[in-house]
């Protein structure tokens, strides 16, 4: 008899499991706060993430507030995407809070002003893969593809020209793998020369990061090869997240007093 409980037990486990599996539905969090410049466009960007995330079964939040930070809150997340943020966002504990989410198995994806952020956070540096450094006026060029399997690029054509406002980098991170670069020769004010990333992903700290430098316009946001470039990297950074393993976590909490 007990070896039938037993069995009958592990079914009925089995198959909650499968459904839990099945019906599973992502939730990412959108953080949008500005302590330097403040870009236009992020209520649009906004607008379009959470359209995007209704058409593909992934929940989604919004916020601007830090103190949203913390070990309860970012483990409800498979992904955060940090949308234009600028300048200091955090306080030590705060930044500690996600060092500890990125280390369990978060997802980060940053968008075009995600990396002029933090200036002297070396581990945020390396998380977002460079630092800002100057852009010239918004203007039209061309994007060459350098990676069309991954699911941020496999939509898009091998050359690939628009409009928007192109960054110059600092201290690039050499460990990134580049989606995207582009072409210098094809308009003013480029100061990274030949080979000028422009995308990029790779696997951090426990974590899975992408960043795309592309967003800064209003018209972005409505256009359809931007938003499957947005949501493939959304995608790669949720990758199988179900639950953040947060034993993996190494970063420790300072004292209270250290803010």
């Amino acid at each position: 008899m007990k070896k039938w409980l037993c069995f009958f037990l592990m079914l009925i486990s089995v198959c909650l499991f499968s459904a839990w599996d099945k019906y599973y539905k992502p939730r990412v969090l959108v953080f949008g706060k500005t302590a330097g410049f403040h870009h236009e466009s992020i209520p649009k960007g906004i607008a379009a993430i959470q359209k995007l995330c209704a058409e593909n079964n992934f929940d989604v939040n919004t916020t601007t507030d830090a103190t949203y930070f913390n070990d309860d809150s970012l483990s409800k997340y498979a992904s955060v995407i940090f949308l234009s943020t600028t300048g200091t966002l955090f306080n030590a504990i705060q930044r500690i809070a996600f060092e500890r989410y990125i280390q369990a198995g978060g997802g980060y994806v940053g968008v075009h002003a995600a990396c002029d952020a933090e200036y002297d956070w070396e581990w945020y540096h390396k998380l977002v893969g460079a630092y800002f450094l100057s852009h010239p006026p918004q203007q039209e060029a061309k994007l060459i593809i350098q990676n069309k399997s991954h699911p941020a690029t496999k939509y898009l054509p091998n050359m690939w020209t628009r409009k928007d406002e192109w960054y110059n980098f600092k201290q690039l991170n050499k460990d990134v793998k580049v989606l995207i670069t582009i072409d210098e020769k094809s308009y003013k004010g480029g100061a990274n020369g030949d080979y000028h990333p422009m995308a990029w992903y790779h696997n951090y700290d426990g974590g899975r990061a992408f960043y795309t430098a592309l967003g800064h316009t209003d018209e972005s946001y409505n256009d359809s090869l931007f938003l499957k470039h947005l949501l493939g990297g959304i995608q790669y950074a949720i990758g199988k997240n179900k639950k953040l393993n947060y034993k993996k976590a190494v970063s420790e909490y300072p004292p209270p007093s250290v803010q």
